[in-house]
């Protein structure tokens, strides 16, 4: 309530407004209560009720839609990756199996991702490490796809070919079949060395003959190398079978092929000799398979009769020698 005084000058009643410091110390007392009141009303909204405020709140919804999504995201990373794991094992141990294939090694899929600081960029604006590591997943997924892509690829392009691939796979014995005029000799595996003694391993098959019988190649391939020694295989012949097979024919007294030759199952490329290290002659026979020599007793049928060998080794011959026409066949073909 104003309050009224007599002011004897001007005869009249006046608001008495008291000292002015006191209107400056009302209007801090104002503002010093406003501010207690607001206080009062964060601690009460905040502390003693446990609501957020209402831009926090709205944060905190935001983040939480987030969080909701990355959820999703990574649930359905979580999916990808366990199919192209799927894909991955089946593209290893079934269909590169299949075609003597190798598996791709873990490092190739992987590659350009270890110590790679590609993501440090994120640092700068502060983004969450869960954003991050799912970048970075994301990434590594799309390179473990493409090269996945590239491994399916290539088992199709070998497929295409997988007919040809019995043909190819040595499947005969490397010498006319007639036990009257070879006998079995060394066998593949563990046995004491003929020359300097001790027990040395034998990576391939003996067939003792007379020197000059016929070798032949027991599948489709091309002639790798030739080499000329007088120590070790001595003369020796390696064929490149593909699907991860190759044979090696050594102690050859003659070799009739040369690299880079094409030669088919049943082709004669050299004959049984003793050259190298070797106490008499045959033929030291191997079948290598993905770079490690197997035991070729299995991948020949040594059943096969002399009848039916031969009639392969003719047969090659007629399809290796051309034709040659009569006078008389040329005659009517200009005719």
């Amino acid at each position: 309530m104003a309050r009224y005084i007599f002011n004897p000058i001007t005869l009249r009643y006046e608001v008495y407004e008291g000292p002015r410091y006191l209107r400056y110390v009302r209007a801090v007392l104002g503002v010093v209560a406003a501010c207690g009141l607001c206080w009062l009303y964060f601690w009460l909204y905040t502390s003693v009720l446990g609501w957020d405020l209402p831009k926090t709140a709205r944060l905190k919804k935001e983040n939480a839609q987030w969080q909701a999504r990355m959820s999703i995201v990574t649930r359905q990373l979580d999916l990808y990756q366990q199919t192209l794991e799927g894909v991955e094992e089946r593209d290893d141990h079934v269909y590169r199996s299949i075609f003597a294939m190798n598996p791709i090694p873990e490092e190739v899929k992987t590659a350009g991702f270890g110590g790679v600081a590609r993501y440090e960029y994120l640092d700068a604006y502060g983004a969450d490490p869960g954003l991050k590591a799912t970048l970075q997943r994301i990434d590594m997924l799309t390179k473990r796809t493409y090269v996945q892509s590239m491994a399916l690829d290539e088992v199709f392009i070998t497929s295409l070919t997988a007919g040809d691939m019995v043909s190819h796979i040595p499947a005969v014995p490397p010498v006319l079949p007639d036990r009257t005029q070879y006998h079995m000799a060394s066998p593949f595996g563990t046995r004491i060395d003929p020359v300097y003694g001790g027990i040395r391993h034998h990576n391939g098959q003996d067939f003792a003959a007379q020197p000059g019988y016929p070798v032949y190649a027991t599948g489709d391939g091309i002639v790798e190398s030739t080499r000329f020694q007088f120590t070790g295989y001595g003369n020796e012949i390696v064929v490149n079978h593909g699907f991860g097979y190759k044979t090696r024919y050594a102690h050859l007294s003659r070799v009739d092929v040369a690299p880079g030759i094409v030669v088919r199952r049943g082709d004669q490329i050299g004959a049984v000799g003793s050259t190298g290290k070797a106490t008499g002659p045959h033929l030291h026979y191997e079948v290598i398979y993905k770079g490690n020599a197997v035991n070729p007793y299995g991948y020949m049928d040594l059943s096969m009769s002399v009848e039916e060998y031969k009639a392969m080794t003719e047969k090659r011959k007629a399809e290796a020698t051309p034709k040659l026409k009569s006078s008389l066949e040329l005659l009517r073909e200009r005719h």
